[in-house]
């Protein structure tokens, strides 16, 4: 049986998923309208068979969108998670980001199941859990540092990384450089830039992390 595209017109087979046309969806969920403005038109052939509601009454269930309103809770706890794998030493941060943008994909996959999230909607969800993972783990980092007393521990570090890239030139510009580098105001500096990559590499893994969750995850339920 044959049945007409609700985008392009054209007649489809009952049952294939997708126009072979236009490829718009062919499987719709009933969104009826309410019972009080039916009531009032006396339309009550409506109300008794809902299944045969018109074409602009429905919606292809696969073209639901991404809410963004409700992405920032899962997003926010996919991050949480990857940030307190990072500062604790759990995971390797490279592996975390990427796990925050596939974890903020399934958590809203769980929490909206009717929704499909390609690839796109995907590396966005993931970016969303980049950015709050760079924060949290800026502030949790901070914590650390404070609780422990690391700082000494952290200034050693960059004194001896600036000191072995010194040893590796001799030109003179490039060694006045590395004066500053050693000054209380380039370890800051040094600092700071370490955090700003640092928040680009998780916000670029995260965006990763969700494309390939919307790939393997992101197909809605077809009801």
């Amino acid at each position: 049986m044959e049945q007409p595209c609700y985008k392009c017109g054209q007649l489809v087979e009952e049952g294939i998923p997708f126009c072979p046309h236009c490829g718009a969806p062919q499987i719709r969920v009933m969104i009826p309208a309410p019972i009080s403005s039916l009531a009032a038109s006396g339309d009550a052939a409506v109300l008794s068979h809902p299944s045969e509601l018109a074409s602009s009454q429905t919606v292809p269930a696969l073209a639901v969108p991404v809410s963004w309103s409700q992405a920032v809770k899962p997003c926010a706890i996919a991050a949480l998670i990857a940030a307190l794998a990072i500062v604790l030493k759990l995971m390797v941060p490279l592996i975390a980001a990427l796990g925050a943008g596939f974890l903020a994909v399934a958590f809203y996959r769980r929490q909206n199941p009717q929704v499909a999230i390609r690839a796109g909607a995907g590396a966005r969800l993931g970016a969303i859990a980049g950015l709050f993972c760079s924060a949290m783990t800026a502030v949790l980092l901070a914590l650390r540092v404070l609780i422990l007393r690391e700082a000494g521990e952290i200034r050693n570090g960059l004194l001896e990384a600036i000191q072995q890239t010194a040893a590796r030139y001799s030109d003179p510009q490039f060694q006045g450089s590395i004066e500053f580098l050693r000054s209380p105001t380039g370890l800051v500096f040094m600092l700071v830039f370490l955090l700003i990559c640092g928040a680009l590499v998780l916000l670029i893994l995260g965006t990763a992390g969700g494309a390939l969750g919307g790939v393997t995850l992101g197909r809605g339920q077809r009801s």
